[in-house]
């Protein structure tokens, strides 16, 4: 008998063994290690986010709970990234930050992560995985604000043309099925050009020259980040007669070419800048370290169309009315930079139960 309780003690110690040293840490064994899987690098905001999670991580660093984010980081298909988040599952990681180049063509290897222990937070664009939880801003109503103005300057009449991201791309999606609705509400508003200009600034200057060049009649602009400097720029080499009502972007780059359009050309130019916050992979960061430390998301705070998002604020918007204000900050500021804002980690801990 003492034999057998001998071996049945030897197996229970064995199973807490396995457990402890399962996938994924348990709350309260840190530090922690985050990986980072990021699709995308040919965008300034994406580097001003990778930046932002290091900053923040570094404050974690500081206190102990967390070692050096693991970057993967390059120009990938969604086959790339699924590799990314393998190699990442495969170090062992004990959170995963994506920012996801797809809605639903990752969700087998987010699922296996997350069947591992692994924490994942999906930022900028929203994942529809099981397990897996967005950190990210309301991209539809991001683009509606901007939408709807340039509807309300153009007295809800006249021929626009739109400039998209990547055509398929979560984000480019959510924020053009906004532009739509928007634009429902206002019948004699005809869209008379759609193209791409693939977030780049200079293919979002040639998507416009295009448009400048081949339809006669261009009432109002609507674009995104990333493309809208551009956009202006082909504007002002164009110079027509009647400028088009622009929607623009809250970029150092744009804000300071507004201003040299009022000071050269148009003392009553007037556009808008909606801040996307490249800041939100830092507020994923710390959604990640309050799971990690054992607290449990407040369903009633996910949201979204697949009921797992947790919408962050957008930080604000560029107008008129704040415009001499803003446009003070960045002036000593490089074009590329992005005007932002993440949640602190008391905001953080408000999503938990």
């Amino acid at each position: 008998m003492s034999k057998r309780i001998a071996f049945l003690s030897f197996l229970l110690l064995l199973a807490v063994a396995l457990v402890a040293c399962g996938g994924g840490e348990q709350a309260g064994d840190e530090p922690f290690t985050i990986g980072v899987s990021n699709g995308f690098v040919g965008s300034e905001w994406r580097t001003q986010m990778i930046q932002n999670m290091e900053e923040v991580n570094q404050e974690f660093m500081d206190q102990g709970l967390t070692t050096e984010l693991v970057i993967e980081s390059a120009d990938v298909d969604v086959q790339g990234q699924i590799q990314q988040i393998q190699n990442l599952i495969n170090r062992g990681v004990d959170a995963i930050i994506i920012n996801p180049n797809d809605q639903s063509a990752l969700n087998p290897i987010i699922e296996e992560a997350v069947e591992q222990g692994i924490v994942v937070i999906a930022v900028d664009q929203e994942v529809s995985a099981p397990g897996a939880i967005n950190v990210v801003i309301d991209q539809k109503e991001w683009a509606k604000i901007s939408a709807r103005w340039l509807a309300e300057q153009l007295g809800g009449q006249g021929n626009i043309v739109l400039i998209e991201g990547f055509v398929g791309h979560p984000a480019n999606e959510a924020r053009m099925e906004g532009v739509t609705e928007v634009l429902a509400e206002f019948p004699d508003i005809e869209v008379v050009g759609r193209d791409t200009g693939m977030w780049d600034q200079a293919t979002g200057q040639q998507v416009m020259s295009d448009f400048l060049a081949s339809l006669p009649d261009i009432d109002g602009v609507w674009t995104q980040d990333g493309m809208a400097q551009g956009a202006l720029q082909a504007v002002i080499t164009a110079n027509p007669e009647e400028w088009p009502v622009m929607v623009g972007e809250a970029r150092a780059g744009y804000i300071q070419l507004w201003k040299e359009v009022q000071d050269t050309t148009d003392p009553d130019f007037n556009t808008i800048g909606v801040v996307n916050p490249p800041g939100v992979g830092a507020s994923g960061l710390r959604v990640a370290i309050e799971i990690l430390q054992g607290k449990e998301v407040d369903e009633s705070k996910l949201a979204g169309p697949f009921g797992n998002s947790l919408y962050v604020p957008i930080p604000g918007t560029v107008t008129a009315d704040n415009f001499t204000e803003e446009c003070e900050k960045v002036a000593d500021q490089p074009a590329s930079y992005v005007l932002d804002g993440f949640i602190t980690q008391e905001e953080a801990a408000a999503f938990m139960q």
